[in-house]
């Protein structure tokens, strides 16, 4: 989502690199810049003017515009501000509710109500929670159906009584949370294509019933402008504790996270990233500005490591590459944990200096190519896949067809491959002496083979030849 506003922003700064003294006529260039990408984004009028307004008061000063390094300074000012759009609040549930808490998922249809409210299901889960999970929707189609489903995904309870009265539903899930032990119920309520009374008044007497502690808004961010709208308007009328931005990862603006706090009033809870039950995360301000600033955000990509990495596998693999035992099936799993750590261009915006690289439409990795590289994995016979060695012309022939590939990216990627064992080979034998105790440097040899894999581009990052940096996982 933040993907065009991040570049604008980053690109504003360009012209203030290397500059010792900066000048009133240049800080007012990049500000104008920003504002106009803040604008783009969808962000509201208002927001954005007294962003700016500060930002200017601040960048403006003697001592900023002397210091002897100006344009870091106007960054870190930026990056202060943004920060103060989200008034230093922090995503979640609120601190301190009673047991079991209640919390009741607000929002007009079509938001992705039922499907967050299975994602925070699972959240908890993870958090060593117990949830139960009911619809009050009885007027959708399927709507209790739907929540049932997910709830089977994601390995929640759901509460499923004989009425169809809404407010009977919900202190019954209530008491059924009460009775069995359940610490935390997640009422899925009834939307509608706009705001109207009879929704209101029922959003009311469910909340009087259960005195829910949350109250999440589920905004679409794709809607822009409008989910801020309806927002304030629910938080009026109903009263809203945090707002839940789903569809993150769509081509929308990204004005709605930029405006919701400042414009509603209230913090933004979580965010949804993806379409997998594992796809909702916390609201962290400080990673979400990091990003948009191309400074990364290494924390949420360790989280979703962790999520993604069985430990006992991250074990067995270790022990393989310290034995020289890396084969090509222990390959194709990990290129299913990267694709379970969600988009490939989303895992290269959190770390450091990546930034701009996803953005490069040369540059841009193809998220297929990972499946062509699986694919041809997959073609493979088992004792193919532990030692390619055997790999002659007329196997590779046959696993081209099977793969829908071509001979010349079978032979790319077996080359690359030999590459890739030989550099980890040369890097266990280093790790092995080093833990017996002895200090080691690797040879001139050494260095000499790792700096001409790097330069052919068996080694990520290293100069680009013809068949990229990547092998198969080429940039385009």
């Amino acid at each position: 989502m933040f993907d065009s506003l991040s570049t604008r922003i980053q690109n504003a700064f360009v012209a203030l690199k290397g500059e010792v003294r900066l000048t009133e006529s240049q800080v007012e260039d990049v500000l104008r810049e920003i504002r106009l990408a803040l604008l783009e984004a969808d962000v509201n009028f208002n927001v954005v003017k007294a962003f700016i307004d500060r930002v200017r008061d601040r960048a403006m000063d003697q001592a900023v515009l002397r210091s002897l390094s100006p344009a870091q300074q106007v960054v870190k000012i930026v990056r202060d501000e943004l920060l103060g759009l989200f008034a230093g609040t922090e995503g979640g549930l609120t601190k301190d509710a009673p047991k079991p808490r209640v919390v009741l998922l607000l929002g007009l249809q079509g938001a992705g109500k039922t499907t967050t409210s299975a994602k925070l299901g699972r959240w908890l889960k993870r958090q060593g929670k117990n949830p139960v999970m009911v619809s009050t929707d009885v007027r959708r189609p399927a709507a209790i159906q739907q929540l049932e489903i997910v709830g089977e995904q994601a390995g929640v309870k759901v509460y499923a009584p004989d009425t169809m009265d809404p407010v009977a539903r919900a202190t019954g899930a209530l008491a059924e949370a009460r009775a069995r032990g359940y610490d935390t119920v997640i009422v899925d309520t009834a939307g509608r294509l706009h705001i109207d009374d009879d929704l209101m008044v029922e959003l009311q007497a469910i909340k009087e019933a259960v005195q829910p502690s949350d109250l999440l808004y589920v905004a679409d961010s794709m809607t822009g402008q409008d989910a801020i709208k309806s927002a304030g308007e629910f938080n009026r009328r109903v009263g809203v504790t945090g707002v839940v931005l789903t569809k993150l990862d769509g081509d929308a603006r990204g004005g709605a996270a930029l405006s919701v706090v400042s414009v509603v009033g209230v913090p933004i809870a979580f965010t949804g990233s993806g379409e997998t039950i594992d796809d909702l995360e916390l609201f962290h301000p400080d990673r979400i500005v990091s990003r948009m600033l191309g400074m990364g955000d290494v924390l949420s990509l360790i989280e979703k490591a962790e999520q993604a990495l069985d430990q006992d596998e991250a074990e067995a693999l270790e022990e393989k590459l310290r034995k020289n035992q890396f084969t090509l099936d222990d390959f194709r799993k990990q290129l299913k944990t990267i694709k379970r750590m969600g988009p490939l261009e989303s895992v290269l915006g959190m770390i450091p200096g990546m930034g701009q690289l996803k953005q490069l439409a040369e540059n841009k990795p193809d998220e297929k190519q990972l499946g062509r590289v699986e694919a041809i994995i997959s073609s493979m016979t088992a004792a193919e896949r532990r030692d390619e060695s055997v790999l002659n012309g007329s196997r590779r022939k046959r696993i081209a067809r099977g793969s829908g590939t071509s001979v010349e990216e079978v032979n790319r990627l077996v080359k690359q491959f030999g590459e890739m064992k030989r550099v980890l080979q040369m890097m266990g034998g280093m790790q092995a002496v080093q833990q017996s105790g002895k200090k080691v440097m690797p040879t001139a040899q050494q260095m000499q083979q790792l700096q001409q894999m790097r330069k052919g581009g068996g080694l990520p990052g290293g100069k680009k030849k013809k068949g990229g940096p990547w092998g198969l996982i080429k940039a385009r």
